[in-house]
């Protein structure tokens, strides 16, 4: 706004300057003209951006600086990617050798053997459940439980054909890892990663667990375990029930 005078001196009158610039007009400028800076060089140099430390930097050297950012995060995040592929690489192979062994089983009491045994010094998990779904007895070591008794423990586990993972209460932890008359019964949950026997018809469930309730997170991936899943559901019918 500029003030003057009349030409009869009376009281300033307020003009208005409509053609100021404002930030969100060079903004726009900028944002329309990507090129401005490119063509005009020199303004570089009479740009200035605070840095963290208090003092002003060049544009180039807060871009410069912004890039070195960038390439910090760029080079985090291979790391990542790296690791997680030598891991999925390790995990493609133990469930590999795993599924061999499955293979030669020739009973459903070895069959669970081989998991448990292979869950434990393998694939390090803290726990492994392996259960079928029949009447109890005439499977060797192999636990076996009806589903009713299955369902009135952990009925809401058994809802799906997809692995579910994440946080179990104190009474589901206890009968996926440590049925009743093993011994002392876990005194709180964890969590764990769950897939169902299911071929239309529910079977039995396997399951590894941590006492750690943040292990086995939901939106962690169990791919694995579905095919080994699938794996032990097609070989228990052609298996005998009884240890040789």
């Amino acid at each position: 706004m500029s003030v003057s005078k009349n030409k009869t001196g009376a009281a300033p009158v307020e003009q208005s300057t409509s053609n100021a610039l404002t930030d969100e007009a060079v903004r726009q400028f900028l944002k329309d003209n990507g090129d401005f800076l490119e063509r005009n060089p020199d303004l570089l140099d009479h740009l200035h951006v605070s840095h963290a430390s208090g003092s002003a930097v060049s544009l180039v050297e807060k871009q410069i600086s912004v890039l070195r950012e960038r390439n910090v995060d760029i080079r985090h995040s291979l790391k990542t990617l790296t690791r997680n592929a030598r891991e999925n690489d390790k995990l493609f192979e133990q469930t590999r050798a795993l599924v061999v062994k499955l293979l030669e089983a020739e009973s459903v009491a070895e069959l669970y053997e081989v998991f448990m045994s292979s869950m434990q010094d393998n694939f390090e998990v803290e726990f492994a459940s392996m259960i079928l779904f029949d009447n109890p007895g005439g499977a060797g070591a192999c636990r076996v439980d009806s589903l009713e008794n299955a369902k009135s423990h952990i009925g809401a586990l058994l809802s799906g054909r997809k692995p579910i993972c994440g946080a179990l209460r104190r009474e589901e932890f206890n009968y996926l890892f440590n049925p009743a008359g093993s011994g002392q019964q876990f005194q709180q949950g964890g969590s764990a990663a769950i897939m169902t026997l299911n071929d239309g018809t529910l079977r039995g469930l396997i399951a590894v667990g941590s006492s750690d309730a943040t292990r086995y997170a939901s939106d962690m991936g169990v791919l694995f375990l579905s095919h080994i899943a699938e794996v032990i559901l097609r070989l228990t019918p052609r298996l005998s029930r009884t240890a040789d």
